[in-house]
């Protein structure tokens, strides 16, 4: 197991590349871009990067010149052929060769595009454009570079001792909450962590401690680079990223409605089982639900990723019974800014009722909370969306006003198209 602290303090060693692989994504994202480069691969998008957290002004912690080097170095790779192996001849959700050959030959001579980079009041404002296949694998590499340069740069200054006894907290800490989730019978959690980690090298020691920690419980890991080399199951299915790109090239308020049915609809003709999972909240849960076609009810279950997540699981469970499922045999995945408390919470109100799973992210992989003087390294919230599609704005509401963006005009008019009404807030913690 990698010294942390010692491969942090020498953290300029060229084998410490913050982003070391094309697969050092989640899953998920593999998954969607096969479906896009099938369904849609000339829609030219439009990606940028959104701090959430205005207070965390990145372009006066993270050096330009630091930032360029690393989006280079991940302009620079290709897909490994050992990589390739895995991902041609792996077993996905019980299903050997998910990815057909015309993508995997596509893969294996993708490079990543090029990025615009600027600075404006304190903040990076990075994009990507081209084509939606290509420009989709930005996302979490982008992401994972922000995460890390702040990180280095918070710690750059710390001698190895002090480094040693930060890492050792934390790594108590992440022990304690394992400890205390060995105690739910029956629980089922995946590590989710990949876009916000601390770091790939801390990431990957979450995962293996979650392993030992937690044996059967523990159900893999959303990052295909660890999945690969650690030998356990890649988890993932899709993401908002699809319905906000297919609602935005729609042509008339009726083929919006029906944008978040037909990426779904696309999806089914392509995967069974257990990625057949509904990620209701783009335009609002209660809504897409109301509007739903009788075939998705017969889908495996649903991720609760914004709003209430108690709220949100009690919807889907009425919905299921609405159109006579048995709730009892759907699967249930919260995802949303979890920790300890929230899973014991959740798990004890739902067992028996639903099939509860849980996808644990930014509070697994990036819990350094009160552990640095000022707080300076807790997580806060990055993201990287699509804002364009083919010259249209992109648009996302959520169950959470707080999680909302777009254009102020298209927002209202998602919200009367979807027929989102009064909504309440929620604290957006990552």
């Amino acid at each position: 197991m990698a010294d942390i602290a010692t491969r942090v303090h020498n953290h300029k060693w060229k084998i410490d590349p913050i982003v070391r692989s094309l697969i050092d994504t989640d899953f998920y994202k593999l998954l969607m871009c096969q479906s896009v480069f099938r369904n849609r691969p000339e829609t030219q998008v439009e990606f940028s990067l959104i701090n959430r957290s205005k207070t965390i002004r990145l372009a006066e912690l993270i050096d330009e010149g630091e930032l360029r080097e690393q989006l280079d170095h991940v302009r620079s790779l290709r897909l490994a052929r050992g990589e390739s192996t895995w991902l041609r001849g792996n077993m996905f959700y019980g299903k050997r060769q998910m990815f057909r050959p015309d993508f995997m030959e596509w893969f294996e001579g993708l490079r990543l595009p090029a990025y615009h980079l600027e600075k404006h009041d304190g903040q990076y404002e990075l994009t990507f454009e081209g084509s939606w296949p290509e420009v989709m694998l930005w996302e979490i590499p982008a992401l994972s570079i922000l995460m890390e340069l702040r990180s280095r740069a918070v710690l750059r200054d710390m001698g190895r001792f002090e480094l040693q006894v930060l890492y050792a907290r934390a790594m108590t800490r992440l022990w304690e909450k394992i400890e205390s989730l060995r105690t739910i019978p029956g629980l089922k959690i995946a590590d989710f962590g990949t876009r916000r980690r601390h770091g790939f090298l801390w990431q990957d020691w979450c995962v293996q401690a979650m392993m030992e920690g937690l044996g059967s419980a523990f159900t893999g890991t959303s990052n295909c680079l660890i999945a690969m080399r650690r030998d356990i199951e890649a988890i993932g299915t899709n993401a908002h990223e699809l319905p906000m790109i297919y609602a935005a090239l729609a042509d008339s308020d009726a083929e919006l409605r029906q944008a978040p049915y037909r990426v779904l609809a696309d999806w089914q003709e392509e995967h069974d089982g257990n990625l057949r999972i509904i990620l209701p909240d783009t335009y609002g849960t209660e809504g897409f639900l109301a509007g739903a076609p009788d075939w998705l009810a017969g889908w495996t279950g649903i991720r609760i990723d914004s709003g209430d997540p108690a709220t949100g699981a009690e919807t889907a469970i009425r919905w299921w019974q609405s159109r006579g499922e048995d709730p009892r045999e759907k699967l249930v995945i919260f995802s949303d800014g979890l920790d300890v408390a929230e899973i014991h919470a959740l798990h004890a109100r739902f067992v028996g009722r639903v099939k509860v799973s849980f996808g644990w992210g930014t509070l697994l992989t990036n819990d350094f909370r009160g552990l640095v003087a000022g707080d300076a390294l807790a997580p806060f919230s990055l993201v990287c969306k699509a804002v364009a599609a083919d010259g249209r704005p992109t648009v996302k509401l959520s169950d959470n006003p707080e999680k909302a963006m777009g254009p102020a005009d298209q927002i209202a008019r998602y919200k009367r198209v979807f027929g989102v009404g009064a909504q309440a807030h929620r604290e957006v913690i990552v």
